[in-house]
């Protein structure tokens, strides 16, 4: 998609290719002063090797003025199969447009949400940028983010919580994109465990990261096959993860979670969306803070 418009220079947005990286890369480390330019280098080569869909873009659309790189937004396209169909998500990240071009920022947003069959979600928008997202016809779909201790969590009979081990035989318990997805985040640099209970196995992804000015270590969950599963199974997994010195999980909520013991914070991390399905709380699979880092 290429959209031009007259001025005194040539403004085009256009789909983002290899040769792109090193000019973007200034650009990303410029409009992002808290990112260093080995987060952005490291970004882009994960987007280049990662295994996109082919019919989706694989790093998203520029802005040029003149040849010059003055705008971009980065994409991570995911592609599922549920009911019997193929469903598609993206993940909108670091958007960004030099100052003297932000007039032209609507042709970046244009182009990148104009597939009508994707769910497209910003998950890290920054404060200022919440009006601008929900002018755009994005709505909320999470409010907030709670703080849990889940090794106060309830005993549970016969529960057993340990890491995932890809050559384990769990049979129908895990279905073959489950196990595709706890195996690729543990080569991210995630923490990946099943729970198992009469028979049944349950999945989980944790990405470790730092909060409170990245003083204090925690674990976020990324995936889950359910939100009542990580209520049910808070207190095996917590009493499992406390072994590794995580005391804490970080999870996405629109209010205090029943059952979890811990801290709401209304506001924090809130997450949007745009496109024909809702997305379920428990699941950033792929996302940007799994594959460029939190």
């Amino acid at each position: 998609m290429q959209m031009t418009c007259a001025s005194p220079s040539r403004i085009r947005c256009r789909l983002i290719g290899e040769a792109d990286i090193p000019a973007l890369t200034e650009l990303l480390t410029q409009g992002f002063p808290a990112r260093t330019r080995g987060y952005w280098t490291r970004a882009l080569d994960t987007l280049a090797r990662r295994d996109a869909p082919a019919s989706y873009p694989r790093f998203g659309y520029m802005l040029e003025s003149d040849g010059a790189a003055v705008g971009v937004i980065l994409m991570i396209f995911t592609t599922w199969r549920g009911n019997g169909e193929v469903r598609a998500r993206c993940n909108i990240s670091s958007w960004h447009v030099e100052p003297l071009y932000r007039g032209y920022a609507s042709l970046l947003i244009a182009a990148a949400v104009h597939h009508k069959d994707v769910t497209y979600v910003n998950i890290s928008p920054a404060v200022h940028t919440w009006p601008v997202i929900e002018a755009q016809g994005f709505s909320r779909y999470c409010d907030g983010q709670m703080l849990t201790l889940p090794a106060l969590g309830a005993w549970v009979a016969n529960a057993r919580a340990r890491k995932f081990d890809p050559r384990s035989d769990y049979r129908a318990a895990l279905t073959p994109d489950e196990r595709a997805i706890l195996a690729a985040h543990v080569e991210h640099g995630c923490l990946a465990y099943v729970v198992t209970a009469k028979q049944n196995a349950h999945p989980f992804v944790f990405l470790p990261r730092r909060i409170l000015g990245g003083i204090v270590p925690t674990l976020q969950l990324v995936y889950c096959r359910d939100m009542a599963d990580f209520r049910r199974f808070a207190g095996p997994l917590g009493r499992a993860l406390t072994r590794l010195g995580a005391f804490t999980v970080l999870v996405d909520a629109s209010e205090p979670v029943p059952g979890l013991v811990g801290k709401y914070f209304p506001n924090r991390g809130p997450k949007y969306f745009k496109g024909p399905e809702r997305p379920r709380l428990g699941d950033l699979a792929y996302s940007e803070s799994v594959l460029f880092g939190p």
